[in-house]
């Protein structure tokens, strides 16, 4: 597969390049789940095919590809393999911040036009000012992050944190970065970024020992002190007055984009759940039964509600989407817009979750197996659905600003 140049792919050569990686994809399987990370051929031939690219404007070496689009693209791949499409998805949020970067860092940066970049958005750092070896300003950056998924592939990892005045704001109760998160909803944001790390930089953990999702590589990491120039930790608001603030892109609802391709993945596994049952059941024929699968009307029925739950969210999902885009083309969204993109993605996980677990029981113990598909999108559609980002409190959230007119909606 080749290299894919800056805004020269169109959003149907994108969709045609992913659905072309599904066979691979399937056909590796066994082995990005024995590795626990993606095999690094792999991973540099997605890159080079331009999908850890999608969000980022093509002025900044990406293709700007709609973010439907890039949700349909995640679908697709999670058709072949679900933590393949994760890794992708994780890497092009993670340059969807390319916008608040200095222009000498994102120069370093896409030294490799293909660059694999990973991160955890979750503000778990803190960088206080401290001067380098030649008195350059910089920041000593320390944390702890969690699921940093694609990590062990990437040229680059990124961390969330909070930007410090001094020592003495750093030594502050780490309930502080709560505190300050909470001081955001009534108009005091906290200073919050993104540490940019060479991988040399931190300590990669190998931890991530999981049932579900199991290539996805998601470890911990930590920095220690890590001492890192001024233009390696970008400030978040640097978006907000960046030349690309009025982009649609970055009018979308951040939580909503960061969460709309983890309901695109759980949808694509759900489809190929179906399209493995159906397979299957031409050719099954059930202990103690002279009819294939196939014959059975109780499978008829699975299918048929399978198949219409799947339509159904897919449909709320990218009907969401396109709303919020089509508003992102004049300004940002309102509460309506983002509550129903976050509702509709959690829904579509939820939904995915109900039609893999069926799906699974209409094949019987042909999906017990490793080698079936069956099961290992059921483990990795559970491990998906724990995501905080898709878990049942968004529902919760949602439902108390119908409710309560001065619920705090900053979680939207």
């Amino acid at each position: 597969m080749s290299s894919v140049a800056a805004g020269e792919a169109s959003s149907e050569t994108m969709l045609a390049l992913a659905a072309e990686w599904v066979p691979p994809l399937r056909e590796r399987s066994a082995e990005i789940d024995r590795l626990r990370q993606l095999p690094q051929d792999l991973a540099d031939a997605l890159a080079a095919d331009g999908f850890y690219r999608t969000l980022v404007p093509p002025e900044l070496g990406g293709l700007g590809l709609p973010p439907a689009v890039v949700a349909e693209i995640s679908e697709v791949l999670a058709m072949g393999n679900a933590s393949a499409a994760w890794c992708v998805f994780i890497g092009a949020t993670s340059q969807f911040t390319f916008a608040a970067l200095e222009p000498s860092l994102l120069d370093e940066v896409l030294t490799n036009p293909d660059v694999i970049t990973a991160g955890v958005f979750a503000p778990s750092g803190r960088a206080v000012p401290a001067p380098g070896p030649d008195g350059s300003a910089g920041y000593a950056v320390s944390g702890h992050w969690v699921f940093a998924s694609g990590s062990h592939n990437a040229e680059w990892i990124s961390g969330g944190v909070r930007i410090c005045d001094s020592d003495a704001d750093a030594a502050s109760d780490p309930a502080a970065d709560a505190a300050e998160l909470d001081d955001a909803a009534v108009g005091h944001p906290p200073t919050l970024g993104r540490a940019f790390f060479r991988p040399e930089e931190i300590d990669l953990h190998d931890d991530w020992f999981t049932s579900g999702l199991r290539g996805s590589g998601s470890s911990s990491f930590d920095a220690h002190d890590v001492w890192l120039p001024a233009p390696r930790v970008a400030c978040e608001r640097a978006i907000l007055s960046s030349p690309y603030a009025a982009e649609p892109l970055y009018r979308m609802p951040l939580f909503g984009l960061l969460a709309l391709p983890i309901g695109a993945i759980a949808l694509g596994m759900a489809r190929a759940c179906i399209n493995e049952v159906i397979a299957i059941a031409h050719e099954k024929v059930p202990q103690g039964s002279r009819r294939t699968l196939g014959q059975r009307p109780a499978l008829h029925t699975a299918v048929a509600v399978a198949d219409v739950e799947v339509r159904a969210a897919r449909n709320l999902l990218y009907a969401s989407v396109e709303a919020a885009w089509e508003r992102a083309q004049h300004g940002l969204s309102d509460l309506e817009l983002r509550r129903d993109l976050r509702t509709a993605t959690t829904h579509a996980v939820q939904t995915s979750l109900r039609v893999i677990g069926s799906m699974n029981s209409a094949a019987g113990g042909t999906a017990v197996f490793e080698a079936s598909p069956l099961q290992r999108h059921l483990r990795d559609v559970q491990t998906a659905s724990a995501h905080f980002m898709v878990a049942m409190p968004v529902m919760e959230l949602a439902g108390r600003t119908y409710l309560d007119p001065d619920a705090d909606t900053s979680g939207l």
